[in-house]
């Protein structure tokens, strides 16, 4: 007999906060339900029960840059981001040169390796590589000397260095050879997101029609929508076929914004961070990719220059700030940052609470809507 869970609310894929239950035994979902459980609880919150969350960008943490992390400092991240609900990442590696990329890309697949099964941790998904064949136009707080043409060579140099664990790759399709580096990619494995790009609406969606299925920060470093153009963004929002990251911190998207996002693409929207090495740290100067930036209180990264820089906010906050600024049900919220990243990540045993699944589960308070406690493969987070 596993261990039963029961709630005042449940998230799940097709259930909209209802009482239910769920039953954990070796770090699985062994049965779940809406309504009583069928035995008495083990334990038992008045808070919303629903997957784990999944962050699909994040930069770093705690201190630390994935790109140049320790053992210690990785370590420390899948630990204390577990307890925030975070209970899965797509570790973000941004612009470099292509033989730096490939390095960090082995020495994720190491850490994803020794850190699997981690008790309690933050479970790590394939890698996300933003960049380095992104647009000058557009290239926000990457290092435009690293930016390239995403050749037949270099792309062969990442998908070689991350294997299995090489996710998907951020580029933008007006570069030279896009088109091919997404059907290449797409062909090995590899999803495609469209970022950091000044295409039109025609050239975004040949790169939908090639295999592209993301959108890296929706509205942040992209062209927007024009009543003759309708840009990266005006694609993201009404092309099906793409799921869009957005990143709903207050600072890099308004609150009108927010809105636009989730009423034009509904249940596409995922939620992200773009979370730099400045999230859970106080104010003070840290690093990107190599480069510095600074934080203040209460604002996100920036560079020397006044670019943003990524963000230093939990992702429950994220789901709190589109219910209460752009009027966003709860339970698509939540989806929005567990069920939707789940299916685009490739990963669609995660995200829900059926039977048969990794028992990843947040519980989040239902007014302040932030996590109260965590689960990852059946084993309390913290």
């Amino acid at each position: 007999m596993g261990h039963l869970i029961s709630a005042a609310a449940v998230v799940d894929v097709d259930v909209d906060l209802e009482p239910g239950w769920v039953e954990v035994e070796d770090g699985l979902i062994t049965a779940s339900g809406t309504g009583a459980p069928p035995r008495d609880p083990d334990e038992h919150h008045d808070g919303i029960l629903a997957p784990g969350l999944i962050d699909a960008q994040i930069n770093g943490a705690y201190g630390a840059d994935f790109a140049v992390a320790t053992d210690e400092e990785w370590e420390r991240i899948v630990d204390e981001l577990a307890a925030t609900g975070v209970t899965a990442i797509a570790p973000t590696f941004i612009t470099a040169p292509v033989e730096d990329l490939a390095e960090q890309l082995r020495g994720y697949r190491r850490q994803r390796a020794r850190l699997a099964g981690r008790p309690g941790a933050t479970r790590l998904l394939g890698a996300h590589v933003e960049g380095p064949f992104i647009a000058a136009a557009c290239k926000g707080a990457h290092d435009e000397s690293f930016l390239v043409d995403p050749t037949a060579e270099r792309i062969d140099a990442l998908l070689a260095a991350g294997g299995a664990d090489l996710g998907y790759v951020t580029l933008a399709p007006e570069r030279v050879g896009a088109i091919e580096a997404i059907q290449r990619l797409v062909a090995a494995g590899v999803r495609v997101s469209i970022g950091h790009s000044d295409a039109d609406d025609v050239t975004a969606t040949r790169a939908v029609d090639a295999g592209a299925t993301l959108v890296t920060h929706l509205y942040n470093a992209q062209r927007g929508l024009r009543h003759r153009d309708g840009g990266v963004v005006g694609v993201a929002l009404t092309d099906p076929r793409l799921t869009p990251g957005l990143i709903a911190d207050l600072h890099h998207v308004d609150p009108i914004a927010l809105q636009v996002a989730f009423a034009s693409a509904g249940d596409r929207v995922m939620l992200v961070t773009d979370d730099l090495s400045t999230f859970g740290m106080p104010p003070g100067r840290y690093e990107l990719g190599g480069a510095r930036v600074v934080i203040d209180e209460g604002q996100p990264a920036r560079r020397d220059d006044g670019t943003i820089a990524g963000a230093a906010v939990r992702l429950d906050t994220c789901i709190a700030n589109v219910v209460r600024h752009a009027g966003v049900d709860v339970a698509t919220a939540i989806r929005a940052a567990s069920t939707v990243p789940a299916h685009a990540l490739g990963a669609p045993e995660l995200g829900t609470l059926a039977p048969g699944t990794p028992a990843d589960l947040v519980v989040l308070d239902p007014l302040e809507l932030r996590v109260t406690a965590a689960w990852v493969d059946g084993r309390r987070a913290g």
